[in-house]
């Protein structure tokens, strides 16, 4: 087996590990937008794990997301990232340390692409963690919810368009992402408040929040009407209706959705979409 072959291989093997979400969708791809979308997300998820990550200081997230920024932002040099993660490697995930392998299995064509909105988000991310993720506006909770998942939405749109030319809406694929988010955010809610952060607007109550992840993934519906591709509108719906069904369990009182309905949801959409 080749090194990118193997190395297409371990990344999938580490979505499933770092994101069931994104693991079931993505298995509805073709192969070759199935590797790239894997490498993609990873790109992203590795430099999530600095800006979540529990025993980082705020000073060194910080220095470290410029830094990476800036590295994507120009030409990205494998020895020099693991230079700048040494003082830190040995409290860091593999999804993070592992940037280089993600990025050098993202076919050339499209990796600038993939770079550019990487150093977007890392840059982003790096504000949010100077202003200690103090969220006081609508225009906040946009702000830090573009950075963080509203780029994944904006990648996963050039990903659509290099693959079989589909044309997406930028606003609209932000809001993908963003209803995403939004979902996550209402899920650790009392999670979030135990650790003393809150994602939600002054003024606002979880009624607030609800109506925005509404409001997002109602955006997210449209924007899955543009595209005509079978197995990227299956890859969209999936994480969209198990979204979609979260927030009414989370409604009732539940805390999720059930093994066992994920499962339902996936087969409705398969025979829905004839799409295996």
């Amino acid at each position: 087996m080749s090194k990118v072959a193997n190395l297409q291989k371990e990344s999938m093997v580490m979505l499933k590990e770092t994101s069931r979400t994104f693991f079931i969708p993505i298995n509805f791809l073709e192969p070759a937008l199935k590797k790239t979308v894997a490498s993609a997300y990873l790109c992203m998820r590795a430099i999530d794990e600095i800006e979540d990550h529990p025993e980082l200081e705020d000073e060194a997230k910080q220095h470290l997301l410029l830094a990476v920024s800036q590295m994507l932002h120009t030409t990205f040099d494998g020895d020099r990232y693991q230079a700048l993660l040494q003082p830190y490697a040995h409290i860091l995930p593999p999804v993070t340390k592992r940037l280089a392998d993600w990025i050098s299995v993202c076919p050339p064509e499209i990796v600038g692409k993939i770079n550019e909105s990487t150093a977007i988000m890392a840059g982003g991310m790096a504000k949010w963690v100077e202003k200690k993720w103090i969220i006081e506006t609508k225009e906040d909770l946009d702000d830090y919810t573009y950075y963080v998942a509203g780029l994944v939405g904006t990648m996963l749109s050039d990903l659509w368009k290099w693959h079989d030319n589909t044309e997406t809406d930028p606003e609209l694929a932000i809001a993908f992402g963003r209803g995403l988010q939004a979902v996550n955010m209402l899920r650790n809610y009392d999670e979030d408040l135990e650790r003393g952060v809150t994602f939600v607007p002054n003024g606002w109550d979880r009624n607030d929040m609800f109506n925005y992840a509404n409001d997002n993934l109602a955006k997210a519906d449209e924007y899955v009407k543009s595209i005509k591709n079978k197995r990227i509108i299956m890859f969209c719906k999936v994480p969209l209706a198990l979204a979609h069904s979260t927030l009414k369990a989370l409604k009732s009182g539940k805390e999720k959705i059930t093994r066992k309905e994920v499962e339902s949801i996936v087969e409705q959409l398969k025979q829905e979409e004839n799409v295996e």
